[in-house]
């Protein structure tokens, strides 16, 4: 298992919930929402050199049958325009079901969902970075596929 900081991202059409791990890659937190558009790419960047993160993890939207349709169509376009910025590797992991796990989660805890969007979009992320340092514990490779440069 690599250690060091990494950041995920949930990215919606109107938010995007970002979390990060502690630098022994053990912990998942949220660190906060970004609007998207077109500041947003600037933003991540941003917030990988100021947490000095080893990678970013982009959730990627795939069907429940495992193919792309026009989501995930969309997330592969802002890895494109981001992945020119970010001086780390960028990874599409699989983030099936991250949202409705992460609402049931907020809603299990007491947490008024409907209200709190953003909350939602960070807890995604979070969802979304558990998952991947847990494929990348049990494996022992890097998470996702590899965006291209």
């Amino acid at each position: 298992m690599r250690t060091g900081v990494r950041l995920a991202l949930d990215w919606g059409r109107a938010r995007i919930g970002v979390a990060r791990c502690d630098g022994a890659a053990t912990l998942a937190f949220p660190l906060t929402t970004l609007r998207s558009g077109p500041d947003a790419y600037r933003a991540v960047a941003d917030l990988v050199a100021e947490h000095e993160a080893l990678e970013v993890v982009l959730g990627l939207p795939l069907a429940l049958d495992g193919t792309e349709g026009p989501a995930a169509t969309e997330v592969r376009r802002h890895a494109d325009r981001l992945v020119r910025l970010l001086p780390v590797d960028l990874r599409l992991v699989d983030e099936r079901l991250s949202t409705v796990s992460a609402s049931r989660g907020l809603h299990a805890s007491g947490k008024d969902t409907r209200r709190q969007r953003s909350v939602i979009d960070q807890a995604a992320a979070v969802e979304i970075l558990e998952r991947a340092l847990d494929a990348e514990r049990r494996s022992g490779r890097p998470p996702g596929r590899l965006h291209p440069r």
